[in-house]
């Protein structure tokens, strides 16, 4: 029987960590967290006592917890093996708790990868829990509870049943909400940009730019007047040479930006796999802010690079991390392995894996080394001068390998400039001046949005994924593409010397996986910094991270930074539940040409909706008349004459098979009603329940009941009613009692759906 008993985390570390160390130690998984405040019955905070938490088992960790019981009866010495920051070194302290551990023979181990000699390494090294590390992450509990629990019914009350709030993402919602505002109060200035073709003596083409646009169609048109009659020559040319350098490893903030840049992951999806290319041995640890690569790592990655591409190739460098609050001397994100230039498995996998390997090797290669080329064309009429770029690459280096991903559109890539002479006379081609248009700041992205969360301080490397999705799971924000819209402009031309102005068409302003705050987005925030500046401050926000950090190093006690903090808050939401009004976001549009009635959008019980008419005192007065928006409809740019609109609905689409199709809009979207039953109008469909054909609404009719039909598996009416239906994951039973919730029920192993009785379901229930 094993003397030692390892706990990791993951279940998918077990096997792998089992064949390191073999036949005296057996590995046990305590799936993530085991212990938390609870998620029902009050805030769970004993402020009276230091801010006190009162944990629990999680119910869906209580075999987890017995069976670790168990097996830690049979062994001499349990080693906690969970992750090495500081929400892994919690789980380890829970485990002791919960599996009431003897100190004296329970170790601690970390190790930032999962190989033989890593493994090694942490069984040769233990150590004790470390209380500071722990103590910084039960700050950042409490602190969140304290925060969620104290500020979301006042968002019940003020704004909207059912809402939220959380320290760090109502201020990453902040940042989307004034980025919004930027870009809807920005206005466009044109300009023209001057581009021209020119012959060489030698009958080759050189494309050239004025670096200057002319603010005016007058101005520009002068311009190229002028060029009509000018001659042209080479005033100066100038060759130097230049490098580009690498990257440093990537950090999670780093790799989430290059997975969405180049593979066009979402940063939870990067997050997932990185996970599984760790717990598989294949990477390090993927939460950290380290760009620092161990010399093990940097030796290995010296002799791929010799091996690979020759010692020229090589340069060992260390990089600095230079973002706000960068903590814990980890190493960056590398392969385990530098050898292994791919892995097996999910094309994503090795699509992650791949990326991270070439990021860490151009990380140790030399200077890219460049020819750069400038030349100064001059005009005979005018001091205005045209500029050409050449860039000719004469030793690759480091970009052989990898080079990084921008976010923002680039120009053009510099070519080979053919054979020119300082003096020498040119030939224009033609050339042209075309209006363009100022952009506003560029929406976020997520991995936008995590740059400037790490820039600011806000946040932590195992925050930002769950921040970005929380936002969005809530309804505050949306991840949309967006089509941008048509605008015409000018284009001045010069060909064979004939000038003319032709006005083209063009469509600005495209958004490709773009963070669009909703309604309901804007009405939160705009309450939470009117009533809780400081809480939304974005200094305020990396100030707390800062605070944890000196928790996490024994500078700080956690529960007087707390209290610090509590006191002054609690005392704000008491205010504001007593004194401040309700906000709606209430916005008047006009008044209803045919009653008189005011027309105002506004949040409602439901979301974003219309209101026609005023709530009077008088019982025989008449009632206001409401509609909910539809998409792409918002209450700060929906106008009076959509608004009127949406009083249509519900609208009668027509008939089929002698039943009304009506389109309407509810709580939870557009709809279509028809025989009693309602199918979605989706996104997807491109319809609006105004515009919908009776065609295309039996199509999308005709669909559901098709879904519905292969849904259905088995069907037992009564009360309560029990169907076995076809789910997202396999077969299950559903319970529908005439009154309350449905019960979702497993159907167990190796049971066929269609065998089922009502009987054998009805026992399921009473035993789940």
């Amino acid at each position: 029987m094993a003397k030692n008993l390892v706990i990791v985390e993951s279940p998918a570390k077990k096997k792998i960590i089992q064949g390191y160390l073999g036949k005296d130690y057996v590995v046990e998984s305590s799936i993530g967290h085991i212990r938390d405040l609870p998620k029902k019955g009050g805030m769970a905070i004993d402020i009276e006592n230091g801010f006190t938490p009162k944990y629990v088992i999680s119910d869906d960790k209580k075999k987890v917890v017995d069976d670790l019981r168990v097996a830690v009866k049979s062994v001499d010495t349990v080693w906690l093996a969970t992750d090495e920051d500081r929400e892994g070194e919690a789980i380890a302290w829970h485990l002791t708790k919960a599996l009431d551990l003897d100190v004296s023979n329970t170790k601690r181990i970390v190790f930032h990868e999962i190989t033989k000699n890593a493994i090694k390494k942490a069984v040769d090294n233990p150590r004790t829990i470390d209380s500071n590390l722990v103590n910084a992450q039960q700050a950042r509990r409490v602190l969140d509870r304290l925060v969620g629990f104290e500020l979301s019914p006042v968002l019940w009350r003020k704004v909207k049943q059912g809402l939220s709030a959380g320290r760090v993402q109502s201020v990453a919602l902040r940042l989307i909400v004034e980025r919004e505002r930027e870009i809807t109060s920005f206005v466009p200035v044109s300009s023209y940009k001057v581009v021209s073709f020119f012959y060489n003596n030698n009958n080759e083409i050189v494309k050239a730019e004025i670096p200057q646009k002319f603010s005016t169609y007058d101005e520009a048109y002068d311009f190229m007047q002028k060029c009509k009659d000018a001659n042209f020559s080479i005033s100066s040319l100038e060759k130097k040479p230049g490098k580009k350098s690498p990257t440093a490893p990537f950090t999670t903030s780093t790799l989430q930006q290059e997975a969405a840049r180049k593979l066009g992951f979402s940063v939870n999806q990067t997050m997932m796999v990185a996970q599984k290319l760790y717990e598989s041995g294949k990477i390090t640890y993927m939460r950290t802010d380290s760009v620092n690569l161990s010399n093990e790592a940097l030796l290995a990655a010296e002799k791929q690079i010799i091996s690979q591409y020759g010692k020229e190739f090589a340069e060992r460098r260390t990089y600095n991390k230079k973002a706000q609050g960068a903590q814990e001397a980890h190493e960056a994100i590398r392969p385990s392995y530098m050898d292994k230039l791919t892995v097996d498995g999910d094309s994503s996998h090795k699509k992650l894996y791949e990326l991270i390997w070439k990021r860490t090797i151009s990380s140790q290669m030399t200077d890219a080394r460049i020819d750069r080329t400038v030349v100064k064309i001059s005009l005979s009429n005018s001091p205005e001068q045209f500029i050409a770029k050449g860039e000719v690459i004469t030793f690759e280096g480091f970009m052989k390998v990898y080079l990084e991903g921008k976010d923002d559109e680039v120009e053009e890539r510099k070519g080979v400039l053919p054979e020119l002479k300082e003096g020498e006379g040119l030939i224009l081609s033609e050339a042209s001046a075309s209006e363009q248009f100022s952009r506003p700041p560029s929406r976020y992205a997520e991995a936008s949005l995590v740059k400037k969360m790490e820039d600011l301080g806000i946040g932590r490397p195992s925050t930002y994924a769950s921040t970005i999705t929380t936002i969005q799971k809530r309804g505050y924000v949306e991840k949309e593409n967006r089509e941008g819209e048509e605008r015409a402009f000018k284009v001045i031309e010069l060909k064979n010397k004939d000038l003319s102005t032709i006005e083209k068409k063009g469509v600005f302003g495209n958004e490709k996986q773009k963070l669009f705050p909703t309604d309901i987005g804007i009405v939160v925030t705009d309450f939470l910094v009117e009533h809780f500046t400081n809480v939304m401050e974005y200094s305020f926000t990396a100030s707390v991270e800062n605070e944890f950090d000196q928790i996490a190093t024994g500078k700080k006690v956690w529960n007087e930074m707390i209290a610090s903090f509590y006191t002054n808050f609690h005392a704000k939401v008491s205010d504001v539940i007593g004194n401040v009004a309700k906000a709606s976001g209430e916005r008047e549009l006009g008044v209803d040409p045919i009653t008189g009635n005011k027309v105002f959008a506004r949040i409602g019980p439901f979301g974003p909706m219309v209101q026609l008419g005023e709530k009077q005192d008088k019982d025989d007065a008449p009632k206001p008349k409401f509609a909910s928006l539809i998409k792409g409809q918002t209450i700060q740019t929906i106008t009076l004459d959509e608004a009127m609109d949406l009083f249509k609905l519900p609208r009668l689409v027509g008939e089929w098979n002698s039943k009304e199709i009506v389109a309407s809009v509810g709580r939870f979207g557009p709809y279509l009603r028809y025989d009693g039953k309602f199918t979605s109008i989706k996104k997807e469909d491109e319809e609006d329940p105004l515009t919908i054909s009776l065609d295309r609404s039996i199509e999308l009719i005709k669909i559901k009941m098709q879904a519905d039909k292969e849904r259905l598996i088995l069907n037992f009416e009564g009360d309560p009613l029990i169907q076995v239906l076809n789910g997202r994951y396999g077969p299950f039973i559903q319970v529908t009692p005439v009154k309350g919730k449905k019960i979702n029920i497993k159907i167990p192993k190796g049971k066929d759906p269609k065998e089922l009785t009502r009987e054998e379901c009805v026992s399921l229930l009473e035993n789940k």
